[in-house]
């Protein structure tokens, strides 16, 4: 059961019209998609319209919409007669994600190295610096959005900072595996040495080290499923959708 969090006798839902409703469905799917590629809400998990609106003090309709969505994203699958649940992890929609991102970013970082100044650097090393901190106090969410920044930066240091949109859509299925990776021994610092080395060949003008560093980072989720598939082999699955 989820837990229901009351609303103040002066706090009214959203309305079911106009931009209320808009408003109360982008809130619902941002929440939900968020907690799902979180792991919150783990592969699995039922999802109750009834629970879901009490909790976020909305009616039942932005939560029915929102979960329309996150079916049509894969996140969440309804089995007829039975419920509606998170989607297991899918191996394939990983490996798609995981193209797109590679592409994408390695594409950029070529520009990056040409452009890159020492402001550019020093930007970068100080993201780097606060993901040191972060892991020194095991603080997984805010590695995770350390980690998601440094790549933003790096795509905007090559003036292709608007590209990263189209990263994001992709790899909300790559999140929740690189989500479930981080607790796996010596993780945090292995993925910080790695972006120090991405750094260290931007600094150093060499574009081929750079791209050779980044692409063993990206690629460094694949072997990370195969150890967290022997812990939680429930949370994936090799279907396509």
């Amino acid at each position: 059961m989820l837990p229901q969090v009351p609303r103040s006798p002066g706090t009214a839902r959203p309305h079911a019209t106009g931009t209320a409703a808009r408003g109360a469905r982008a809130f619902v799917l941002e929440r939900l998609r968020r907690r799902i590629v979180g792991l919150e809400l783990a592969p699995g998990a039922p999802l109750s319209e009834n629970e879901l609106a009490g909790e976020l003090g909305v009616s039942r309709t932005p939560v029915r919409e929102s979960l329309i969505v996150l079916v049509e994203e894969g996140l969440v699958s309804v089995v007829p007669q039975v419920g509606t649940f998170v989607s297991p992890v899918r191996l394939g929609d990983i490996a798609t994600a995981q193209f797109i991102r590679e592409a994408l970013e390695l594409a950029s970082l070529g520009e990056a190295v040409e452009r890159a100044d020492d402001s550019d650097v020093a930007e970068l090393r100080e993201l780097l610096a606060e993901q040191r901190r972060a892991a020194a106090r095991d603080d997984q969410d805010a590695f995770m959005a350390l980690d998601d920044a440094f790549h933003v930066r790096l795509m905007a240091v090559s003036a292709h900072a608007a590209a990263w949109r189209a990263v994001g859509r992709a790899k909300a299925h790559l999140d929740r595996a690189r989500r479930m990776s981080l607790p796996l021994p010596d993780q945090l610092g292995v993925l910080i040495d790695q972006h120090e080395a991405v750094v260290d060949a931007v600094a150093a003008r060499d574009a081929t080290a750079a791209a050779a560093a980044l692409r063993t980072h990206l690629r460094k989720v694949f072997d990370d499923i195969a150890v967290i598939r022997e812990q939680h082999p429930g949370f994936f699955t090799a279907d396509e959708g």
